[in-house]
């Protein structure tokens, strides 16, 4: 029986300080939240490329994807990313609150997308 390979494998985005925002973020939120969160991470490292439901790209965001997870209490949680080689970079982290996807959000994950594309 073979082990199946991961196709990507999700990177932590690192600021200058050292700081990773999204592991930041994951270690605040409830234990259940973080395993629904980490399993769709999953689902994606072994089976990129992949589709709506659990992946999309963000539509005006050349390079941007996200990952849908449906976590405890019916919310809905995001996770920004992109793709640098075989390196899934895990930009931002957030619980939706509203049908449309801040354009906060989307704005600093794109400097994250910019900022790893230049010196990453």
């Amino acid at each position: 029986m073979t082990i199946p390979e991961k196709v990507i494998v999700a990177r932590f985005y690192r600021l200058a300080s050292g700081r990773e925002p999204v592991r930041e973020w994951l270690g605040g939120l409830p234990r259940e939240d973080r395993r629904l969160i980490g399993r769709g991470l999953m689902k994606v490292e072994f089976g990129w490329p992949c589709g709506p439901p659990l992946c999309a790209s963000l539509a005006g965001y050349l390079g941007l994807y996200e990952v849908r997870s449906n976590v405890t209490a019916r919310r809905i949680a995001r996770v920004f990313f992109t793709v640098s080689g075989r390196n899934m970079v895990l930009l931002h982290g957030f619980i939706k609150k509203t049908q449309a996807i801040p354009a906060k959000e989307l704005k600093l994950a794109e400097r994250r997308m910019k900022e790893h594309n230049r010196y990453g």
